[in-house]
């Protein structure tokens, strides 16, 4: 037992913990107590409080990001019933846009066709066993609809078509011909991960 991580961290003197360690305390009206006592707990650990990060946030009326999730007010997409949960944030999702662009770019064009949708799938599976808490079918929709975009502009590009690629490469095409994933809510089995 001694030599568990969280033994040892008490053990040791002058033991630095990582820069990019981060806190969310929840509490029932009496925030300004609870942040006096993390600056109190902190201040007898030597360790220094991000000021410009730290803030008081009240549910549901407010919300916050934390580790790409953000918390605050959801809606059921069956009942529309309110509840406070968590869902991929829009930064999370724009940012997984980006890399699927970077992904399909022209300059890629030299990639082979399996190579190209295997590294898609990959990289969207990953993302989707992350981000699978809370209402998330509007992101995996959004990621979905990205990818089929930019992978048949890729085609396009590889093949040199002009137009759009939708009477080339439909929908069913990407996915039931090429196996490009289709990002759902009740793939949450994870079909699209190798043992």
């Amino acid at each position: 037992m001694r030599r568990e991580p969280h033994v040892r961290i008490r053990e040791g003197e002058g033991v630095q913990f990582p820069l990019a360690t981060r806190l969310v305390i929840c509490c029932r009206g009496q925030a300004n107590q609870a942040m006096d006592a993390m600056r109190d707990m902190m201040r007898k650990l030597k360790l220094t409080v991000n000021e410009e990060k730290t803030h008081i946030c009240r549910l549901p009326d407010q919300s916050f990001d934390f580790l790409g999730y953000t918390f605050g007010r959801c809606y059921s997409e069956q009942t529309g019933f309110r509840y406070i949960g968590q869902r991929p944030s829009k930064k999370k999702i724009q940012a997984m846009c980006r890399q699927i662009s970077e992904y399909t770019t022209g300059c890629l064009c030299w990639l082979g066709v399996e190579e190209q949708v295997d590294r898609l799938n990959r990289m969207m599976g990953g993302w989707a066993n992350y981000f699978c808490q809370g209402p998330v079918s509007h992101a995996y929709r959004s990621i979905t609809q990205h990818a089929r975009q930019r992978l048949r502009r890729w085609l396009r590009r590889k093949h040199k078509l002009r137009g759009w690629g939708y009477t080339r490469f439909p929908d069913e095409y990407l996915h039931k011909t090429l196996g490009l994933v289709q990002l759902r809510l009740c793939d949450r089995n994870v079909p699209w991960a190798k043992a």
